[in-house]
């Protein structure tokens, strides 16, 4: 008879256990994690690099005005407050630069608040440039209204003319805009607008606002009055 082999019996494989990687070390608490947190640093050298960059690119919008055509103007006729009348070629008096603001007039608190301001720097300009201010208001109005907020620049009206809409602000309705133009005279007398802008809240004509802007509301609503 053919011998019957046994299968051996196979022996259980002891397994050793696995160690966790975590063991034998203290766990440590999760940190929370904040949303959206900024250090007052981080946020101050942002502040910092915007500033700069804002003043660059400034003196980059400066460079860029250079560069257009200056656009040939008439010699206009105004009216001073004496009735009198004035032409723009007159207004530069020995200077061969002329700054010009365009003021909206009586009604405008607004630009009451600007023309406020040209008063302390007047004569700083006025070394440099000619500088006057310009509104449509009759001169009538116009010389009460100046005499009454004690400005010291020169100004006169356009009335009757079209300037304001030659230049850009005067709309089709009538309706006034602020701004500034100026002009360069050339030897032989021709007169040409070298550069022009608008004026509004938080620009660079009015130092009211930016100073409004540091406080921790901002302007919060507030608007001018013509008297406080």
């Amino acid at each position: 008879m053919a011998k019957t082999t046994t299968s051996r019996k196979q022996r259980p494989v002891r397994r050793q256990p696995v160690k966790s990687r975590t063991a034998g070390k203290t766990k440590r608490a999760a940190k929370p994690v904040r949303q959206n947190a900024k250090r007052p640093a981080n946020v101050a050298a942002t502040i910092k690099a915007l500033e700069q960059r804002i003043q660059k690119e400034k003196k980059q919008l400066v460079a860029l005005r250079k560069k257009l055509p200056l656009q040939p103007v008439q010699d206009y006729v105004f009216k001073a407050h004496d009735g009198s009348e004035i032409r723009l070629s007159q207004m530069f008096g020995s200077k061969s630069d002329l700054i010009l603001v365009h003021n909206m007039g009586r009604g405008c608190r607004y630009c009451t608040l600007w023309a406020d301001g040209f008063t302390g720097f007047t004569k700083h300009l006025e070394n440099r440039a000619g500088f006057v201010v310009i509104s449509k208001n009759p001169v009538e109005v116009q010389r009460e209204f100046y005499a009454g907020r004690g400005w010291n620049f020169k100004m006169y009206s356009s009335a009757e003319t079209t300037f304001n809409r030659d230049m850009g602000y005067e709309n089709e309705q009538g309706g006034q805009m602020p701004g500034v133009s100026a002009f360069y005279k050339d030897e032989a007398g021709q007169i040409f607008r070298t550069g022009t802008t608008w004026f509004g809240p938080g620009d660079d004509f009015c130092a009211v606002w930016p100073l409004l802007d540091l406080l921790k509301d901002g302007p919060n609503g507030w608007e001018p009055k013509y008297e406080y």
